[in-house]
């Protein structure tokens, strides 16, 4: 029987105490990730006002990013928006006719609100653009306040209200490979491996069966030859 594992990412879901504040600023985690791979980054929105929490999100994507999902959060809705590049370019060979434009997390009611003294992450999965290592790449953000306020995180990496980046690492030949592979379901090569060992295992158990079967049936043998020499020498 196949097993299935469930991990529940709880610290990208749930709202948290902030530790400190001196920071207090929307950032994507982790600030690096390989040119031209497929990556998880976290959109990290801590709320910075004592007396009104956070209820809108909007990233503006960077160009090149061709491809966006996100994780669901409770009581956020997300929607994604995607524009015509500006410059063309291509993934794989392909030209991409299309790429990322917003990323917008909305809260719902009262239980979609960040507090103050918390903080929220928004998974997203993301085709990283391409670039030259070292280089970095803006997620400017719109952070919307209770009442309408608005704080633009859009500045330079030294400004009060700094743009959340991402830093270009270079890919090497396991990342672009698993790039490739960025649609497949997580865990599944996870399942298959499973599905195997538990054939193997079934295959060695049957073997056993039969084996263990086609000794006792040597056995009773024996012992029918054995009774009837006694009946014999009787």
């Amino acid at each position: 029987m196949r097993r299935t594992t469930t991990v529940a990412a709880l610290a990208t879901t749930l709202a948290v105490a902030l530790p400190a504040a001196a920071d207090a600023h929307v950032t994507v985690q982790p600030p690096e990730a390989a040119a031209g791979t497929y990556a998880v980054v976290n959109v990290r929105v801590p709320n910075e006002k004592d007396d009104r929490g956070t209820t809108k999100v909007e990233v503006q994507v960077p160009p090149g990013v061709s491809y966006a999902a996100y994780q669901p959060v409770p009581n956020w809705t997300a929607k994604i928006t995607t524009r015509a590049p500006a410059k063309p370019f291509s993934v794989q060979g392909e030209p991409v006719k299309e790429e990322i434009d917003t990323i917008t997390f909305t809260g719902k009611g009262r239980e979609g609100v960040i507090a103050p003294g918390q903080f929220l992450q928004f998974p997203v999965s993301i085709r990283v653009p391409d670039g030259a290592e070292g280089s970095k790449v803006a997620f400017k953000a719109l952070q919307t306040y209770e009442g309408g306020e608005v704080v633009r995180w859009i500045g330079a990496e030294d400004s009060e209200a700094p743009a959340p980046a991402l830093t270009l690492e270079e890919a090497d030949d396991h990342d672009h490979a698993g790039s490739h592979d960025a649609a497949a379901p997580a865990g599944a090569d996870a399942d298959a491996a499973e599905d195997e060992d538990t054939q193997e295992a079934g295959g060695n158990d049957t073997a056993a069966i039969v084996l263990g079967a086609g000794g006792l049936l040597a056995g009773l043998a024996g012992l029918g030859i054995a009774l009837a020499s006694r009946r014999r020498a009787g």
